[in-house]
């Protein structure tokens, strides 16, 4: 049986404001000079603290000696605390999963923000995004019931354009206004079933109004210094992650994989548990 792969990218163009996004968005490629590998359309199964703290440490992004440099015209970041992974594990030896074509070795390996003894598993998404929105229950029903205990799941948003962009400010929003597990998934539908951008100020203010958060409340959290400090993390993150398309995987900074590279979704989670158990030392 044929199975079409797609992703979702920068180069995508939003829905028009008030029609409801297709039911399988066509795949479009990031701003890189090659198209990361894609994931099944949206049809099938979808295959793709506050800011006042003092930092502890730093990150320059030539920390690893070998990263490449930022264009000139890419938003500059201050840093968060963040601890840089150590040498990649040896990765675990599969008859299913092949580095180079169901996942990719990060080189350097990049940033974590877990305690020692937990392994991080980031996604990284856009609320904009169909084969995100596909992929999101299963994601939900892995992090409430099906991760081991030692990994520490984490959303990222993509930061490619204004659009995206403007969705991660909605989401830290959330996340500060203590919102996020309420509403993360009445946005994933507002946009992408309800076809509602959430693209604008005004169109964000009023959603949040109708899930019971006053204007002033949200104006606050909205432009708030927390918020700014998470855009730039997000940022930073996306651009160390080399990020081509979403949904994209990151486990514990060292592995990059999807769930095209993957072979699905179901593979996706189990070489997300092969990864993370390697890295555990299991």
């Amino acid at each position: 049986m044929l199975v079409l792969l797609a992703a979702c990218s920068s180069k995508q163009e939003p829905a028009p404001s008030g029609q409801p996004a297709a039911s399988a968005p066509a795949a479009a490629q990031a701003p890189a000079e090659s198209a990361a590998p894609s994931e099944p359309s949206a049809a099938e199964p979808a295959t793709e603290t506050t800011a006042t703290e003092t930092p502890t440490e730093t990150i320059s992004e030539t920390d690893d000696g070998g990263q490449e440099t930022i264009a000139a015209n890419t938003p500059s970041t201050t840093q968060p605390s963040l601890r840089l992974g150590g040498p990649a594990a040896t990765p675990p030896t599969s008859s299913q999963f092949r580095e180079g074509s169901n996942y990719s070795r990060l080189v350097p390996a990049q940033p974590t923000s877990v305690p020692p003894g937990k392994v991080e598993v980031v996604e990284v998404f856009w609320y904009g995004c169909g084969h995100c929105f596909a992929l999101d229950p299963a994601i939900e029903s892995w992090r409430g019931k099906g991760k081991p205990g030692y990994v520490e799941f984490v959303r990222v948003p993509a930061m490619w354009n204004d659009t995206t962009r403007m969705h991660a400010r909605l989401y830290y929003t959330a996340e500060l206004l203590g919102k996020l597990e309420a509403l993360h998934t009445p946005i994933f539908r507002e946009i992408n079933v309800g076809g509602n951008q959430l693209n604008t100020v005004d169109k964000i203010t009023a959603f949040f109004r109708e899930h019971g958060v006053g204007s002033d409340e949200f104006q606050k959290a909205f432009s708030s210094f927390s918020v700014e400090s998470k855009l730039q993390r997000a940022d930073f993150l996306n651009r160390r992650y080399r990020i081509e398309s979403v949904p994209t995987v990151i486990v514990n900074g060292k592995y990059k994989t999807d769930v095209g590279m993957a072979g699905g979704e179901p593979q996706l989670f189990s070489l997300i548990g092969e990864l993370a158990a390697s890295e555990h030392g299991g």
